[in-house]
């Protein structure tokens, strides 16, 4: 009789052991799966929020504020219309014009309204590296994320340079042209267009195909 009743005992603690095992591993499955799905939804919410800041940032660095400077040849462009810049004026070994006409003969550190020269410091060309003339969005992107040819920054330093480099946020200031007509500025504010540049990077800095 004891043995019967031991023997009925053992069987009872194995199915036990085994229904706990079953247990723990749906659950262990059910949490996993779950996690998996939390991870992709994460996951799609952040490429979303980089693309809807990549869309504005990049409605900014393909105004002419920002591609007149990064002309695909060695001449900057100027006005609303983005013609060859006046006097001839070239692009030079350092970016900042030719040895005895250098950017900052005309170019000073501040907009001259009286003459509607405008002003930045460091004004000068983006290096031909980065040449954005007749890019697309999405090869602007992947030049200026480029160690290659972008200075070798890293998207940290990318971001910096983007949002406060003083010559990247004149186009907010752009002051008038030499009739005294303001100068059109890109079509985010400053504020805006700071804070998309920062949510594409903290979101993954995704670049879509096209």
């Amino acid at each position: 009789m004891k043995q019967t009743n031991l023997f009925y005992l053992t069987i009872m603690l194995f199915i036990m052991a085994i229904s706990i095992g079953f247990s723990s591993n749906f659950s262990s499955d059910n949490f996993s799966e779950k996690e998996l799905e939390e991870k992709t939804e994460n996951e799609v919410t952040d490429r979303a929020k980089s693309l809807e800041g990549f869309d504005k940032m990049m409605q900014v660095l393909t105004h002419k504020r920002c591609v007149n400077c990064h002309p695909a040849g060695d001449r900057p462009h100027q006005g609303e219309d983005s013609h060859v810049h006046n006097f001839n004026v070239q692009r030079g070994a350092s970016n900042f014009g030719a040895p005895a006409f250098n950017c900052n003969t005309c170019h000073h550190e501040e907009n001259n309204d009286i003459a509607g020269v405008p002003g930045a410091p460091e004004w000068s060309l983006a290096p031909r590296e980065m040449a954005w003339e007749g890019l697309s969005r999405v090869e602007i992107a992947r030049s200026m994320m480029d160690p290659e040819i972008n200075g070798n920054r890293d998207l940290e330093h990318v971001v910096e340079h983007l949002t406060e480099h003083e010559l990247v946020l004149w186009a907010w200031n752009p002051g008038v042209d030499n009739e005294g007509n303001p100068r059109e500025k890109p079509p985010v504010s400053k504020e805006d267009y700071i804070a998309a540049v920062k949510q594409w990077a903290e979101n993954g800095a995704v670049i879509p195909e096209k």
